[in-house]
């Protein structure tokens, strides 16, 4: 479970951090809108991904198919639930922009991304170039 928490912590922190700082931008450009936007979307990107890494050993463990079954549907009804959350708060309030919180809805898998083609472009030892895409 250590390695699942060190990632959740790695990709989390990062999604978070870049959120505020693009929201600071924002904000000094006299957008609140659109910083808040991304900000709510990212906070629930990150309880997403949260979500994910606590239910996935429990539906991999259980003892029946059924079971199985079950949790994993229930755990898919309830994070999209939860991802719509900051999309009916931004159709409903002018005080979020809808683009900016679907962009927050995207934030750890982007941070996800961006970190594996750093590591793809700026590595410079080429087996681990050709691991990088063989996982």
């Amino acid at each position: 479970m250590e390695p699942l928490r060190q990632t959740e912590k790695k990709y989390c922190s990062l999604a978070l951090t870049t959120a505020i700082v693009v929201g600071f931008i924002f904000i000094l450009a006299a957008q609140k809108a659109l910083a808040k936007g991304l900000i709510l979307g990212t906070l629930f990107s990150i309880f997403n991904f949260i979500l994910i890494g606590e239910t996935l050993p429990r539906r991999i463990a259980s003892s029946s198919s059924k079971k199985s079954c079950f949790l994993a549907l229930g755990s898919i009804f309830f994070r999209y639930t939860l991802m719509a959350v900051p999309v009916v708060t931004a159709i409903r309030s002018e005080n979020y922009n809808l683009w900016t919180a679907i962009a927050g809805i995207f934030m750890v898998q982007l941070m996800i991304l961006a970190d594996h083609l750093r590591d793809y472009f700026f590595s410079t030892d080429s087996t681990r170039k050709d691991a990088l895409w063989k996982n």
